[in-house]
């Protein structure tokens, strides 16, 4: 027996200390109390000023103990489950689960290599991979259809996705009324809206519109998915030096307060309401005003995100597998995996945006495949070392002895399966390559792609709820037909 052994079970990175995560906590209570945030919603207006804070005009200004209070209030885990009510993804402590990214207005097509404007099929496709891989936990849209409605492009994208995988499904609406469709049809999956609430498949996906503005539709969904005990994610979109300062710190404590404003609300409104909090700066490239996903300064504003979480004891919106290329090249791989690896070390819970291209305009099919093998690597290597009697082998070492071998040993045919093997990465002979037409990493995840798509078959929806889920989309249309 060994006394005060301390082990690492996975290697460990920290960027801010507890003194810095402090320091932006009381800075974007500052910024709330001071500056305050503009509402557009008159309800939140209303909950706002019946709580404490005070009002000018739309300008609300918020006290620090309704923060303090709002954060003791938020759950700080969230459970999301699949179509059939089983629990998958814990989105509590340090915890990553990972996914794609969303309403992507271009793909690159899978067989002819061209970017092209995104339609349903799609969606529907990106869906079907997602449900195969299994690194990949949750589904985004990954493409606004350009060939429905665009008033209600969102509800197909939701029929899309939810009749080709049983995963959970991070949600976007255009609006308060769609939303409440979108909700309304995952009610009909699941069977009623406590089941829903109970055991959820979907999450809304929210943001302020920087710099401090609760505007009137992200507010109006935030307090419908609060009202219906549904998560919803609290996430910002600034852009540094553009809707919020240049510099990290003053980037990432807007974000907070912003979010902040976000939980405050959805606390006001149901007390335990589940909240993703989210707070990252993106980073804009002054030479091109592009958004860049690889920039370093992006990558650490995440890892920041994730830790802030963490401070707060809440579930975190991140980001991963997503590059600045505009195909699915070296560099797509690098920033990709590098995107990848820091979430899993910083334990960013949502780690979205798997296969995003081109400034989030292009999704890429076979980006998604190649970056559930690379996660699979990362969890390996984040898993780290396993060190025990067993594992240590000491009298496996004294049974070989000096210039033996341990290739037939019973010991290596118990654990050699341990070790991580690839499906998609080639680490074999030049020959055997060769003799296979050299094919590339970008060329052989297209063919593991449409491999997926040609063979893999989906659970379908029963016919009942297909037919339901139809006729509310059909409503919806008729709805925005009549106020064009």
């Amino acid at each position: 027996m060994r006394s005060n052994f301390i082990v690492h079970q996975t290697p460990r990175f920290r960027l801010l200390s507890d003194c810095q995560l402090e320091e932006l906590h009381l800075a974007a209570l500052e910024i709330l109390r001071r500056t305050g945030v503009d509402v557009l919603e008159e309800e939140a207006r209303h909950l706002f000023r019946s709580a404490g804070a005070k009002l000018n005009g739309n300008r609300v200004r918020i006290p620090p103990d309704l923060i303090e209070w709002a954060l003791h209030r938020a759950p700080s885990r969230i459970v999301l489950c699949d179509q059939h009510g089983c629990p998958c993804l814990y989105l509590e402590d340090t915890k990553a689960y990972y996914g794609t990214g969303s309403d992507t207005p271009n793909i690159i097509d899978l067989f002819t290599g061209q970017r092209r404007p995104s339609v349903k099929n799609d969606i529907a496709a990106v869906a079907k991979i997602c449900d195969y891989l299994p690194n990949i936990d949750f589904v985004m849209s990954m493409g606004i259809a350009s060939d429905v409605n665009k008033e209600v492009s969102d509800l197909h994208h939701f029929e899309a996705m939810v009749n080709n995988t049983k995963k959970p499904l991070i949600c976007t609406s255009w609006n308060l009324s769609n939303c409440q469709d979108i909700v309304t049809m995952a009610e009909e999956v699941v069977g009623s809206p406590e089941t829903l609430r109970q055991n959820p498949f979907i999450v809304m996906y929210t943001e302020p519109v920087s710099p401090l503005q609760l505007a009137k539709e992200p507010t109006q969904k935030i307090l419908y998915m609060a009202g219906k005990g549904l998560p919803v994610i609290c996430g910002t979109g600034k852009v540094g030096g553009s809707t919020c300062p240049v510099t990290l710190a003053g980037a990432l404590a807007q974000g907070n307060a912003e979010a902040l404003a976000g939980l405050l609300l959805a606390q006001l409104k149901r007390e335990g309401a589940p909240v993703i909090f989210g707070g990252e700066r993106l980073h804009m490239d002054m030479s091109t005003t592009l958004c860049s996903y690889g920039a370093p300064e992006f990558i650490l504003s995440v890892a920041a995100n994730a830790e802030m979480a963490s401070y707060y004891r809440l579930p975190s919106w991140s980001y991963a597998g997503c590059s600045d290329s505009k195909s699915f090249d070296q560099q797509a791989a690098f920033e990709g995996t590098m995107m990848c690896f820091l979430s899993a070390l910083c334990g960013g819970n949502l780690n979205h945006d798997v296969g995003y291209l081109d400034a989030g305009l292009t999704a890429s099919l076979e980006m998604i495949v190649a970056c559930d093998e690379f996660i699979s690597m990362i969890k390996r290597v984040v898993g780290g070392i396993v060190v025990n009697p067993e594992m240590l082998a000491l009298d496996v070492i004294d049974r070989v002895g000096p210039g033996g071998q341990f290739l037939t040993d019973d010991h290596t045919f118990r654990h050699f399966k341990e070790d991580w093997f690839p499906k998609l990465l080639d680490r074999g002979h030049y020959s055997a390559w060769s003799n296979k037409g050299k094919k590339t990493l970008s060329q052989r995840a297209n063919e593991k792609t449409r491999e997926i798509l040609e063979t893999h078959a989906t659970e379908p929806l029963p016919k009942k709820i297909s037919e339901s889920i139809a006729k509310i989309i059909s409503q919806a249309e008729k709805r925005a037909a009549k106020q064009a």
